[in-house]
């Protein structure tokens, strides 16, 4: 343990140099200035101890036998990109040294040099190491807290997502974020805003789907006081709390044509009116909006309003479901087992056996559902290796092989439930189902078993398919699914 009078070091240094009278001299005047200084005759013996320590910041030679300088600049850049590094150079070769700063030195300092000048050099050289630092760990933090790596994946589908994202993050266009419940469309409203010109500004997301229409406006456009009943004071609606930066809508489809026409106009118009005011406010706000509906469909059947999709449609972010992209499963498994473990005093570790039993599912309830089931594990795993055994899959959204036709998901009536007027396709056309049948399908279905396991616990059946109560019984009556009687939310 450290003394309190002991003087901590500010800075872990190595000089390198084949002559050892000016490597000893250097060692030692900055020694005499609080850091921690370590010394190397040759680059080898360097890069041996660049190996075995950390340093913040490498003190070199530029002319040293038999490896050179810019060779030992190379290969520490290499094995460590963040190292500071300062050349030490003969007046007469000062074109070797720009060289150097060209290959990554931070800085060079000329022999023979003025103690003054090669502690300034030294002290801007740590002090921008520092800095990095702090970047790193706030970059590092922000990642944690959002969850930003579950963004990072190997499949082909992600790396054009990310590809896309990025090149429009830098634009203020409006963009309409596509995917399943539960695939990280707000993960990706985050990124975008994080690398935009407005990651300074706020980010702020609203659920359109957990609030009720009569407050969405509010919510959003802000109020007056005394505009309705409980309006005690003039409200900032979250476009104000966005302007210049952010904001997201998030289950844009889940409004009604009435909403859908004043967030159009204030889109258009680039302005705000606060229920009960008539004066109307400017606002500089960019817009990522999401769905987990077809919303072409839903245009197309008149539940979304057109202009406002061709208003939000400028450009189109897809995320993939999970099971379009199982290659990914290992890293993000392993990804929420590190962040539960931070939090837990007893680690796992993921055995290789569970990876390949994780890959076998479907998830239908995509990156959420896998997180779930992660945490769940680590929190309830007799051992310190996770098993298979420690992941209970649903054995109805296994993934199916080529050779196992898929099996159809009983009737409502056949498990006591309340009849449908559920249509079971009979056409026998080449062409088969579209994409928006296939997908209300699962969406029936997935709804129908939940049901049985939980009954009228609307709540329960909510929470398990990750989505809103409000949005479960929306979706109950466009599917034409009946509650349960005595059903409660």
């Amino acid at each position: 343990m450290t003394d309190a009078t002991t003087p901590v070091p500010r800075g872990y240094i190595l000089v390198v140099d084949d002559q050892k009278n000016m490597r000893a001299t250097t060692a030692l005047l900055l020694k005499q200035e609080g850091y921690e200084v370590a010394e190397a005759a040759t680059g080898e013996e360097a890069l041996l101890r660049l190996a075995k320590a950390r340093v913040d910041l490498l003190l070199t030679d530029l002319k040293m036998e038999p490896m050179d300088g810019l060779t030992l600049l190379k290969r520490a850049l290499e094995a460590s990109p963040r190292l500071q590094v300062i050349m030490m150079t003969a007046f007469g070769s000062i074109d070797s040294a720009v060289e150097a700063m060209r290959l990554g030195a931070y800085d060079y300092v000329t022999k023979p040099f003025k103690e003054g000048e090669l502690r300034y050099r030294v002290e801007r050289a740590l002090e921008r190491a520092r800095l990095q630092a702090a970047v790193d760990n706030l970059a590092t933090e922000f990642n944690e807290r959002h969850g930003l790596s579950a963004l990072v994946g190997r499949s082909q589908a992600m790396r054009e997502l990310t590809t896309r994202l990025m090149r429009v993050a830098q634009s203020d266009a409006t963009v309409l974020i596509q995917g399943e419940s539960g695939t990280g469309k707000e993960l990706v409203a985050r990124a975008l805003h994080v690398h935009s010109r407005r990651s300074k500004q706020p980010f702020v997301p609203v659920n359109c789907a957990a609030i009720s229409e009569t407050l969405l406006e509010s919510e959003l456009f802000g109020h007056a006081k005394g505009a309705f009943t409980g309006a005690v004071k003039t409200r900032r609606g979250l476009f104000e709390e966005a302007d210049n930066g952010t904001l997201f809508i998030d289950e844009v489809t889940e409004t009604s044509p009435t909403f859908q026409s004043k967030l159009l106009r204030t889109l258009q118009d680039g302005e705000v009116r606060r229920v009960g005011e008539s004066t109307a406010l400017r606002v500089n706000v960019r817009i990522a909006a999401a769905t987990n509906r077809d919303i072409e469909l839903e245009v197309k059947e008149k539940r979304f309003r057109q202009d406002l999709y061709y208003r939000l449609n400028v450009v189109l972010l897809r995320v993939p479901p999970l099971r379009e992209r199982l290659e990914d499963v290992p890293a993000l498994a392993q990804h929420f087992l590190d962040r539960a473990n931070n939090r837990s005093p007893r680690p796992r570790r993921l055995s290789a056996t569970a990876v390949e039993h994780l890959m076998t599912y479907d998830f239908p309830g995509n990156v959420r559902e896998l997180e779930n089931l992660v945490e769940q594990a680590a929190a309830l795993a007799e051992a310190d290796e996770l098993l298979p055994e420690d992941f209970p899959l649903r054995p109805q959204s296994r993934v199916l092989s080529a050779a196992a036709p898929p099996t159809e998901a009983p009737l409502p009536e056949a498990m006591g439930l309340p009849p449908t007027d559920v249509v079971r396709p009979t056409s026998t056309e080449a062409t088969g189902p579209t994409l928006a049948e296939v997908v209300e399908d699962a969406e029936r279905r997935a709804i129908v078993l939940a049901l049985e396991r939980h009954g009228v616990d609307l709540a329960r059946v909510a929470d398990e398919l990750g989505v809103s109560s409000t949005t479960l019984w929306r979706k109950m009556k466009r599917l034409n699914l009946r509650p349960p009687a005595g059903a409660r939310e």
